[in-house]
């Protein structure tokens, strides 16, 4: 009878402890795993994982743990999809000229560090201390990969911005 008034008390520990983060974590696995469906997965993986784990955690910071574990989860999830074909019809031409790039779009196209470390900061709002713990590199690495991240983003706006300028705008 303890150790089931023990279990829910944990369960409930757990409970208010992860889910103030679950949007977050949502956010961060449609960054990682490009897809609502397998993002959705990769939470509930993520979060039955960190239950089982949750007696080992000491200290305050569950939103990068929990993240960390969430990053774990895609990588092998990703991983086991490699044979997968990919679908490319949200990415064809229409009408022979490509559409404006979204920011979630070129966020997509990065690296997948340099892209997962953008999500992090500028999408989960976490510090960069924050960010090395999930990643597991040094914040130094983690500071590097976002300016990285950011010159690429704004390069490839800006390249998308003089594509679908008019015909005019170009001469001028």
């Amino acid at each position: 009878m303890r150790s089931a008034k023990a279990g829910n008390k944990t369960a409930q520990q757990f409970r208010d402890a992860a889910l103030p983060w679950l949007d977050d974590a949502y956010a961060f696995a449609q960054v990682l795993m490009r897809t609502e469906a397998d993002a959705e997965q990769a939470v509930q993986e993520c979060y039955q994982r960190a239950l089982r784990l949750f007696d080992g955690l000491r200290g305050p910071a569950v939103r990068p743990w929990l993240l960390a574990i969430l990053k774990t989860v895609c990588q092998e999830k990703l991983g086991e999809a490699l044979g997968r074909p990919t679908d490319d019809v949200g990415n064809k031409e229409k009408s022979g000229r490509r559409a404006m790039p979204t920011i979630r779009q070129l966020v997509d196209d990065l690296p997948a560090p340099l892209g997962e470390v953008i999500a992090l900061r500028e999408v989960i709002d976490l510090t960069y201390k924050e960010i090395a713990e999930v990643t597991g590199v040094p914040v130094t690495t983690v500071m590097s990969r976002i300016a990285e991240a950011r010159g690429l983003l704004l390069a490839a706006r800006r390249a998308g911005q003089a594509l679908h300028a008019s015909p005019a705008a170009r001469q001028n």
